[in-house]
C-alpha cells in the first residue's frame, strides 16, 4: 500500500508512520509528503527518509483551482493508495477529493460526532470538552469529505479525561494516542482487517 501524506507543521505523525513502515509495523510505503509550508518539519523529514517531497501552496501556485490540480497530480504522480491528512490545515480542493474519494484519511482528537466541525481543531477541541464535563475523549479516524468532519468515521479509540487535566495536558495524551492509532488503522488497511466504505471508487 502507498501512502500519501499532506502535512502543514513538524510533522511528528507523518515521522510515526515512516517509521512503523520501516519496522514493517505497518506493510505499507510512504510514496509522496505534501506541505503548504515550506518551512515544515515535514519536509525535512520526508527528504531525510528518501521520499518525494513537495511544497505546494498559494505561494507556488496563486491560483486555488490550479494548487487543486498540482496536489491532485503529485499523488497521482505517486500512485498513492491512501491519502493522510497529518495535521493539514487547508482543506483538500475539489479535484482532489473526487480522485480519490472514499481514499483521503484525517484524524480528529475527539470522539466524533461530538466536538467536530468549523473551528474544532487543536487544543479548541480540548478546551471544549473539558468545559462539558466530558469523562471520556479519544481520537477517530474518519474520511474527508468537502464538510468539515463531517465524513463516515471508520475507526475510534478512547482516551479518558482526568480530573486534574488542563486543555493543555489532555491535548498532550490525545496526541500521542493519535499519533499511534493512525498507524493502527492504515496496518489494519493494509492488512485487510478493515475496509474503507468506499474502498475502490476512484472518481475524475
Amino acid at each position: 500500500m502507498k501512502i500519501g501524506v499532506l502535512a502543514s507543521h513538524e510533522g511528528t505523525t507523518l515521522q510515526a508512520i515512516i517509521e512503523a513502515c520501516r519496522t514493517a509495523a505497518l506493510r505499507a510505503s510512504v510514496a509522496a509528503v505534501i506541505c503548504n509550508n515550506r518551512d515544515a518539519g515535514a519536509l525535512r523529514r520526508a527528504r531525510e527518509a528518501g521520499i518525494r517531497a513537495y511544497h505546494l501552496s498559494s505561494q507556488t501556485h496563486g491560483d486555488p483551482a490550479v494548487l487543486d490540480l498540482a496536489i491532485r497530480d503529485a499523488l497521482a504522480g505517486a500512485d498513492v493508495d491512501i491519502v493522510v491528512l497529518a495535521g493539514y490545515m487547508k482543506p483538500l480542493g475539489a479535484r482532489s477529493l473526487s480522485r480519490f474519494r472514499g481514499r483521503v484519511l484525517n484524524t480528529h482528537p475527539a470522539l466524533l460526532p461530538k466536538f467536530g466541525g468549523q473551528g474544532m481543531y487543536g487544543i479548541n477541541v480540548h478546551r471544549a470538552v473539558l468545559a462539558a464535563g466530558e469523562r471520556t475523549t479519544g481520537v477517530s479516524v474518519h474520511l474527508v469529505t468537502e464538510d468539515y468532519d463531517a465524513g463516515p468515521v471508520i475507526a475510534q479509540c478512547t482516551v479518558p479525561v482526568l480530573p486534574t487535566d488542563t486543555a493543555e495536558t489532555l491535548a498532550q495524551r490525545v496526541q500521542a494516542r493519535e499519533r499511534a492509532f493512525i498507524v493502527e488503522v492504515l496496518a489494519a488497511i493494509a492488512d485487510g482487517r478493515l475496509r474503507l466504505p468506499s474502498e475502490g471508487t476512484v472518481d475524475g
